[in-house]
């Protein structure tokens, strides 16, 4: 690998970082399923798992440190392009990407030896606000339109927080600080930077290739999802789910109607447009199943379990970062931004996943626990398919020989 090329951009060693995270976080999980909960073979006896329980591990493992590499290397790629503050040097962005590799490499150590846990989540946490940092900085750049970059850098701060108080946890801290790690890092980072990149970012892809298309960014839609999700967030933590749906209905109805202003049918004719516009369509279906969760609570308590949830992170989230990694990744190395096969199965793959994984908690539904374990694999092979055919960008030169 020559290591001035793999260095030369943010984005190349982000996400590099983050697909072999993702691979190896799903590897572990789906064994971790299999053993566990499909009984399909003997748990292996990790002694961490002793002291820090598998799904709070897989929480963290999947919402602060597989999706946040992928984030941090389009939006320190794409942020300093949006406020027109020109390109990141290297000390912008080098000692945050070796700080939070280094923090993640002993998370995994940790599970042979425990009392590495606290150092490798304190490093990965002194990386992230190395992140916050800079973003920060760039959203304080002056520009026509600051209010994305600035959302993106709060939240980058909140997944922070969320990511701190997972390490309060594994220091010995009660399951409330687990419970907040989880709420911050999903409702106060991942689904509030989600939200603001598809707001600026999928009108634009969709008008630079239909010809005619008018663009819609309405700014109160974002604004009162970025709230909506806070307020979900705080209501989680706080076990307060029974009122869940005065927040999750008005929020699956704004979704639903950005969807409508940016649904176009000549974009579904380019697949890798489409892959944007249906990966966007789980949010409002992802929120329409908190809402319905929420209002039977009292009848039927525990209904749905965590599809609603995994709607959200393996519909929304991961279909969305297919398909925003892959324009990157092809658009910063130089080659044609187009769906191949690869991709597009991938993408497919990931869509059955997560059909599977929120079937899987259909109460009238049998073998739901290997349904959850063949979801997992799916997610794997989906993604191993996307790595096998983007990865090798991350380490070669652009192709039309231009530098980053």
């Amino acid at each position: 690998m020559p290591l001035p090329v793999f260095f030369a951009a943010p984005h190349r060693m982000m996400f590099l970082a983050g697909t072999v995270q993702a691979l190896a976080a799903m590897a572990f999980w789906s064994v971790e399923v299999g053993g566990r909960y499909a009984g399909l073979w003997a748990v292996p006896a990790w002694p961490l798992l002793t002291l820090f329980p598998p799904s709070a591990l897989h929480a963290l493992l999947i919402s602060c440190g597989v999706f946040p590499l992928f984030i941090f290397g389009f939006i320190l790629t794409a942020g300093p392009r949006w406020q027109g503050a020109g390109e990141l040097s290297q000390r912008d962005f080098l000692p945050a990407f070796f700080l939070l590799a280094s923090g993640w490499l002993l998370v995994w150590v940790a599970l042979l030896l425990p009392q590495l846990l606290v150092a490798g989540i304190a490093l990965a946490v002194v990386g992230w606000i190395a992140v916050a940092l800079t973003l920060t900085r760039i959203a304080r750049h002056r520009a026509t339109d600051r209010e994305h970059i600035a959302f993106v850098a709060l939240a980058a701060w909140l997944g922070a927080a969320g990511l701190g108080a997972f390490g309060a946890f594994a220091a010995g801290g009660a399951p409330l600080w687990a419970r907040l790690g989880t709420s911050l890092a999903v409702w106060g980072f991942l689904l509030p930077v989600f939200l603001t990149v598809a707001h600026r970012m999928l009108p634009f892809f969709t008008s630079s290739a239909v010809p005619g298309y008018v663009v819609h960014r309405p700014a109160w839609a974002l604004r009162t999802l970025l709230g909506l999700s806070l307020a979900h967030g705080a209501l989680t933590f706080l076990e307060q789910t029974q009122w869940l749906w005065l927040v999750d209905l008005p929020a699956a109805l704004v979704a639903w109607r950005l969807k409508w202003l940016w649904w176009s049918r000549a974009a579904m004719q380019n697949r890798m447009l489409a892959v944007l516009h249906l990966a966007f369509a789980w949010l409002g279906v992802a929120f329409a199943l908190f809402a319905l969760q929420s209002m039977v609570r009292g009848v039927l308590p525990g209904f749905l379990g965590q599809a609603p949830l995994h709607a959200l992170t393996l519909g929304f989230f991961a279909s969305m970062l297919l398909g925003m990694a892959s324009r990157v990744t092809m658009g910063h190395s130089g080659r044609p931004v187009a769906t191949d096969n690869a991709m597009w199965w991938a993408f497919c793959m990931m869509q059955v996943a997560a059909i599977m994984r929120v079937a899987s908690e259909w109460p009238a539904l049998p073998g739901a626990h290997p349904l959850m374990w063949l979801s997992s694999v799916l997610w794997l092979g989906a993604f191993a398919l996307w790595a096998g055919r983007f990865a090798p960008a991350f380490w070669r030169p652009r192709a039309d020989g231009k530098p980053g």
